[in-house]
């Protein structure tokens, strides 16, 4: 239990930590951000389960005002922007990535960890932030998803990264791999 709270911890941090790398904001007012790969990677190595509840901390420390998000934003006004449908999609998404890795226990774990991180991390969580841009922004879907395009080949990327720290993770600390346990 005490593991499990730690480990949860640590992932909420995670993502926080990544928010400090630089973020790139497009026309579209969403900005290119490293935190997307931190929720990848809580699914990918905490599990579906734990690695939302993971997103979902770090989620409730931004709500409370914490500037955690990348850019320093923090507080209820994130939900009033363009990136809501992306705020809202992270436990989602690390959910979805984490069930991937879980049910393909027959697949090696980097190849489990790519493909949940694709379904996770780019398709729910893009279909989660095309209806939030959409709302927001006053955009037809079609529309929303021409502004997602630039995304595409840096999540497939950060995906790709996922799923070669969770191998990684795996044969240096196997036991930490909570998805496979």
């Amino acid at each position: 239990m005490e593991r499990n709270v730690t480990l949860i911890a640590l992932f909420a941090a995670l993502i926080a930590v990544l928010g400090l790398v630089p973020q790139i904001t497009l026309m579209s007012g969403v900005p290119v951000t490293a935190q997307s790969l931190g929720v990848m990677l809580c699914g990918a190595v905490l599990g579906a389960r734990r690695g939302a509840l993971a997103v979902l901390l770090f989620l409730v420390l931004v709500f409370l005002g914490l500037p955690l998000l990348s850019g320093g934003r923090g507080g209820l006004g994130v939900l009033a922007g363009p990136t809501v449908g992306f705020v809202v999609g992270f436990p989602v998404a690390a959910f979805v990535t984490g069930l991937v890795v879980e049910k393909w226990r027959a697949v090696p774990v980097t190849l489990a960890a790519f493909v949940g991180a694709l379904l996770g991390g780019v398709v729910a969580l893009y279909a989660f932030g095309l209806v939030g841009m959409a709302l927001v922004l006053g955009k037809t879907l079609p529309e929303a998803a021409l502004l997602l395009t630039p995304f595409i080949a840096g999540d497939v990327l950060k995906a790709a990264i996922a799923g070669l720290v969770t191998r990684g993770l795996s044969r240096v600390r196997p036991g930490v791999l909570l998805s496979r346990s």
